[in-house]
């Protein structure tokens, strides 16, 4: 198991909570994946709140399912509607439910899964109906990989389309050196792949119609214009939301001073890695499930609406 420790700095007794020296596990992602990071990255930043320990994971399922042998410490990240599966022991957790998964509260939003379509443009795929005669890589076991071949069959292409055998690990140069048209890439914007395809070689971030959109069934997400190099226009996509959660078990105080000092750091964790300012307020309305008691203190102090869960 990979593990690694932010350390706590001290700070005057006035302005330090009394749990301050509360250790938290954040269960991440694998390691070497932009997730991981963003965990290595959101232990510095509550540094002054709490020494987070992150611990690498094989899988959002993963993360769910050890709420039934953790305590008040745990803290984890998964999709919405994999809570909600958990709780009504629907798809992976069919025949594997645990009352501690009721028990689950969510604290606060993470970068988004965002579906990326990118083409070169010598390929002169501006459209998902200029896919057909082309080759596309997707990768494979990936959520981005299933998804995008659920797109292109959504949308008429599927039959039309040559898919790549190869890895998306291989994408870039594939693309670049003219061996696929196009690759479908999932993670949180901008996503280090296509920043270095777009910096490599031209590419064209395809962008959905809301009819498409709602089509699929995701979460409507706007990449900014400028995002990329030779981005010139705001790109419409898809996402599936990410958020951190913790347990009932954890205290309400607890809970309150982690998701602010989220929040109070947010624009440094901008500074650190361009994923997080992708981060709003509002974004907590994704969440399907029950808001800590705790972290629904600091949203209704700042303002904010809060989903019925």
């Amino acid at each position: 198991m990979i593990r690694i420790t932010a350390a706590v700095f001290a700070l005057a007794a006035s302005t330090l909570p009394a749990f301050a020296q509360e250790r938290i596990t954040y269960k991440s992602a694998r390691a070497g994946t932009s997730y991981f990071q963003m965990g290595v990255q959101l232990a510095e930043a509550l540094k002054g709140t709490a020494n987070v320990t992150v611990e690498e994971s094989q899988g959002s399922v993963q993360n769910v399912m050890e709420v039934r042998a953790r305590g008040a410490d745990y803290v984890f990240t998964t999709p919405p509607g994999l809570v909600a599966a958990a709780q009504n022991a629907a798809g992976p957790f069919e025949d594997r439910g645990a009352p501690e998964f009721d028990g689950i509260r969510a604290l606060f939003p993470i970068p988004s899964l965002t579906m990326h379509f990118v083409a070169s443009t010598d390929s002169g795929i501006e459209s998902f109906e200029d896919m057909a005669g082309k080759t596309v890589l997707l990768g494979s076991g990936t959520f981005g990989a299933r998804e995008g071949e659920k797109y292109l069959g959504l949308f008429g292409v599927a039959d039309q389309v040559t898919v790549a055998d190869a890895e998306l690990s291989n994408a870039v140069a594939a693309l670049k050196n003219g061996q696929i048209d196009a690759f479908v890439t999932a993670g949180s914007y901008p996503a280090p792949n296509v920043i270095e395809a777009a910096a490599s070689t031209g590419v064209r971030v395809l962008s959905l119609t809301d009819a498409q959109v709602e089509e699929t069934g995701r979460t409507r997400l706007v990449i900014p214009a400028g995002t990329y190099a030779g981005q010139d226009q705001d790109i419409v996509t898809t996402s599936l939301p990410v958020v951190a959660y913790a347990t009932e078990a954890m205290s309400e105080d607890t809970a309150y001073a982690l998701t602010k000092a989220f929040w109070e750091n947010k624009e440094n964790l901008g500074g650190t890695a361009a994923w997080w300012n992708g981060v709003t307020p509002d974004m907590i309305g994704n969440v399907t499930t029950q808001i800590h008691p705790g972290a629904a203190r600091y949203y209704q102090e700042i303002g904010v609406d809060l989903p019925e869960g």
